[in-house]
């Protein structure tokens, strides 16, 4: 299994790690296979490439140019950087995943091997991080809603750096990782092993990125909504005991599209969580037991590794439900694609050449006056 990519769970395409002399370690391994449940993983990633490719580039183009530049000039921003993560996500990691499994072994080189596994770690730690930034975003809006003005400039700090995190914890990648052959075989594989003197440095930093990409994400989310429900609660309170502080001259002070914006965020956050939550628990099980590669089920780590993928798919899917511009505007492109369909010969189209005549212009002259005799008779009865 191709999971270098999270380094917390090693690939089982890749030799064993080694705590004496690695070519006695790899002379009784044999090497790995394209198994039935490989081949699975890989036809249910090609599906949720196709699917993640389209949705968040759809989401990408609503925002930038579409119907969704109607949002406000704080959101913008981060709903572009969360499309792009996902994109990286759905560009870098599972094709490389996909023909990784396929393949077997690496044929891409050494340097390949370095830019790949650097480029799958910082898609990941980017689409956590940006999840934090709009987590700290929706705090600040709901509990300090006067400073909104300055949403906009504290945003885009934020958001460098988060790139600029991820683009540091992700650089060590290029150290790590190299390609290992294994003596009396002809096996190349792209890993970490061999860059470790001992087990527990490996760990340590295996650890250092479950921390980074997941128990430090998910503390600061759940601070943020922790705080954002409390204060709702307290407010609610309020008003049920003759404080409406919650209206200010029959407006609400957290308007329904702020609230809107605040449950999307929230259902975006909690698939972040349930996607990628067994997945990690299975790379702590690893921790104690190293052993439980060998022992769990081939199909449970391809399983757990697709259900983390469709967190990708996830945010566009959330964002379109909670958003009716980005509706409009995948309605508007399907009928923009069912207006440019082959016309029959005696249909015309408009000057710009995108839409055909209205149907009473397009067909014949006959059928026009019988149906304009039908009509007057129905009106005379």
């Amino acid at each position: 299994m191709s999971d270098n990519l999270s380094v917390l769970i090693p690939s089982s395409l890749a030799p064993p790690p080694c705590n004496t002399s690695q070519h006695a370690c790899l002379s009784d391994w044999e090497a790995p296979r394209f198994t039935r449940a490989a081949q699975f993983r890989v036809g249910i990633t090609f599906v949720l490439f196709l699917f993640a490719a389209c949705s968040n580039l759809a989401l990408l183009v609503s925002v930038w140019c579409g119907r969704g530049r109607r949002l406000a000039s704080h959101l913008r921003p981060l709903m572009l950087s969360l499309a792009s993560a996902d994109l990286m996500m759905t560009f870098v990691v599972m094709p490389l995943d996909a023909v990784w499994n396929v393949t077997v072994q690496w044929y891409g080189g050494d340097a390949l091997c370095k830019l790949l596994c650097f480029l799958k770690l910082f898609a990941m730690h980017a689409a956590a991080f940006i999840l934090v930034v709009i987590s700290l975003d929706r705090h600040r809006a709901i509990l300090h809603p006067l400073d909104a003005l300055s949403a906009r400039h504290r945003n885009r700090h934020l958001l460098l750096l988060a790139w600029s995190l991820s683009l540091l914890f992700a650089s060590p990648q290029l150290l790590v990782f190299r390609t290992v052959s294994v003596d009396g075989m002809n096996f190349t594989q792209c890993a970490s092993h061999g860059s470790f003197i001992h087990r527990w440095q490996e760990t340590l930093y295996n650890m250092f990125h479950f921390t980074s990409l997941y128990v430090l994400p998910l503390l600061v989310m759940s601070c943020c909504y922790s705080q954002i429900l409390l204060h709702i609660h307290r407010q609610h309170m309020r008003e049920t005991d003759g404080e409406s502080y919650l209206r200010r001259s029959g407006t609400d002070i957290i308007p329904k599209a702020r609230m809107k914006t605040l449950k999307m965020t929230v259902v975006i956050v909690l698939s972040f969580i349930v996607c990628w939550t067994p997945y990690y628990l299975l790379g702590i099980w690893y921790w104690f037991q190293p052993d439980m590669v060998q022992v769990t089920p081939e199909y449970v780590h391809h399983a757990l590794f697709l259900f983390g993928n469709l967190n990708t798919c996830c945010d566009p899917v959330i964002y379109g439900f909670y958003t009716p511009s980005f509706r409009a505007d995948i309605a508007a492109c399907c009928h923009r694609g069912a207006s440019s369909a082959p016309r029959l010969p005696h249909q015309k189209s408009d000057k710009d050449g995108t839409s055909p005549n209205p149907p009473s212009t397009a067909r014949p002259k006959t059928q026009r006056s019988e149906e304009r005799t039908l009509t007057l008779t129905n009106r005379g009865t």
